[in-house]
């Protein structure tokens, strides 16, 4: 009698990519470029939608290629990743830097397009924290103290970085993806209890440091009490709070908001893109926008649980840690629910960064699933 065959791990890896987690991306992202062609029409005409389309074709490549890559390559990787991530931190502030809208966090390149690091960066310490937490965790031990300690050097460095620019959204969500793939290690409560301790007198002696902008001081002010600068800072989430308002369940129909076709919201393709479908789509399109993140959320974390080893589990749970809180900021800030902090809605908002950033992260994903598949044949 024959013996078995042995498995197949030649098969086509187009056969057991996670096309789900695919169409929920590219989804989202051709979703985004109706909105933003949608609040840039009436000034820029296709221009907007031609470079959002032409980001999400790049941003798509990036995952293609970057799935192909094995979690081991990628652990092996990971301090050479970090490195660079930290070099493009210190480099925006430096001579290539560049200024836009009060924070200093774009390179901006000789071909007319320009580069966010921070948005970088969240990859970067994504896979640097699951590499440092992942060989301990594979061996069957618990993360000690020294550990810990290097971890948070590990997100804290990028962290401040990010806040010298300032950038404080894209700082939070740094600082909660480390916090969420530290909680998944099963790290002891007391552990959790003194980081939950830190953080608030950390987040206290913030708001007293020079590194807080008085912009950003009085963001957080108009935030508490939206109506202490109508005709400033507050102009802004007042109106996206009367375009969402004005939508209603259905909408006032595509290409037909007053506020969105008026161009009354200021950087609305970027910041305040959902508040294009809360108006033009209505609560239900809205809601609809939220179920397509809570798909590519939960089947991250699918992806997670499956993976073989710690290290995937950990890459797993950073990605969606970090588009949970990016989303939530980003949705919270139109329904003034947070405060207002220039963080892009991911796939949907316009901007190349942050598009390319969150593919890479979707296409790192895909090659943990790829693998899993692989190994199980």
């Amino acid at each position: 009698m024959l013996p078995p065959a042995p498995p197949d791990r030649r098969r086509a890896w187009w056969l057991d990519a996670d096309w789900g987690l695919v169409v929920a991306a590219l989804g989202a992202s051709l979703v985004g470029a109706v909105l933003v062609y949608s609040a840039t029409r009436a000034d820029s005409g296709t221009t907007y939608l031609v470079r959002h389309v032409l980001n999400t074709g790049i941003g798509l490549t990036l995952a293609l290629l970057v799935m192909r890559v094995p979690p081991h390559v990628m652990r092996l990787a990971a301090p050479v990743a970090y490195l660079l991530g930290i070099g493009g931190l210190l480099a925006v502030l430096g001579p290539l830097g560049s200024t836009i809208n009060g924070s200093r966090s774009w390179i901006v390149l000789p071909i007319g397009m320009s580069i966010q690091p921070s948005e970088i960066a969240k990859v970067s310490v994504v896979l640097a924290l699951a590499a440092l937490f992942g060989r301990p965790l594979d061996r069957g031990e618990r993360l000690g103290a020294g550990r810990l300690a290097v971890g948070a050097v590990v997100a804290g460095l990028p962290i401040l970085l990010v806040l010298r620019q300032p950038d404080l959204g894209s700082a939070a969500v740094l600082a909660v993806l480390a916090v969420g793939m530290v909680v998944v290690t099963g790290i002891r409560l007391r552990w959790i209890l003194l980081g939950a301790v830190l953080t608030t007198v950390g987040s206290v002696a913030l708001w007293f440091s020079p590194l807080l902008t008085g912009y950003q001081r009085d963001r957080i002010t108009v935030f508490l009490d939206p109506q202490s600068d109508p005709l400033g800072i507050g102009y802004q989430i007042n109106q996206v709070a009367i375009a969402i308002g004005r939508g209603g369940w259905t909408g006032t129909g595509l290409f037909a908001g007053p506020s969105t076709q008026g161009g009354l919201i200021p950087f609305q393709e970027t910041d305040f893109v959902f508040s294009v479908a809360a108006e033009e789509l209505g609560y239900l399109g809205a809601l609809g926008i939220i179920v397509v993140y809570a798909f590519l959320i939960a089947r991250t974390v699918l992806v997670g649980v499956r993976g073989d080893t710690a290290f995937t589990h950990l890459v797993a749970a950073g990605v969606a840690t970090w588009f949970t809180a990016q989303v939530v900021e980003n949705i919270g800030m139109n329904l003034q629910l947070t405060p207002v902090t220039g963080l892009p809605l991911p796939f949907l908002s316009y901007g190349g960064s942050s598009m390319f950033a969150c593919w890479i992260a979707v296409g790192i994903v895909l090659g943990v699933h790829l693998d899993t598949r692989r190994s199980a044949r």
